[in-house]
């Protein structure tokens, strides 16, 4: 059975940095682009950033290029979001998402398109206070 777990988010004042993982379970990750979406109530889904099969390349919304990491760890089984210099406006759900297709998830963190993807986590809040 797949899973992707999330964790590590929390409160914290704007200008600091968090950093999300992302643990999955059932999947080989080089077999699965992955990413970061995220989500305000009453707001739709935006994509954050993604990263390739062998996360050799990384993809980045524009909103938070240069601030924010994405890393791939195929030897534990995680996904990781690094995100420094934070800002209110980042407040939100953020979930961990895999599918096979890399496009996809380009299309959902350039803005221009939604996509269902295969697996989805159940998201951590992250909350960045002014």
């Amino acid at each position: 059975q797949v899973q992707l777990v999330e964790s590590g988010g929390g409160v914290v004042q704007a200008g600091g940095s968090l950093r999300l993982a992302c643990k999955t379970s059932g999947l080989n990750l080089h077999e699965y682009a992955m990413g970061w979406v995220r989500q305000v109530p009453g707001k739709g889904r935006e994509g954050v950033a993604c990263i390739s099969y062998t996360g050799e390349k990384r993809y980045y919304a524009d909103s938070v290029k240069d601030r924010f990491t994405i890393i791939k760890d195929t030897a534990k089984s995680t996904l990781y979001l690094q995100m420094d210099s934070l800002k209110p406006e980042d407040t939100a759900m953020y979930y961990c998402a895999a599918d096979r297709s890399l496009q996809d998830l380009r299309v959902v963190v350039r803005g221009v398109g939604e996509r269902t993807f295969e697996y989805l986590g159940q998201g951590t809040q992250v909350t960045v206070s002014s």
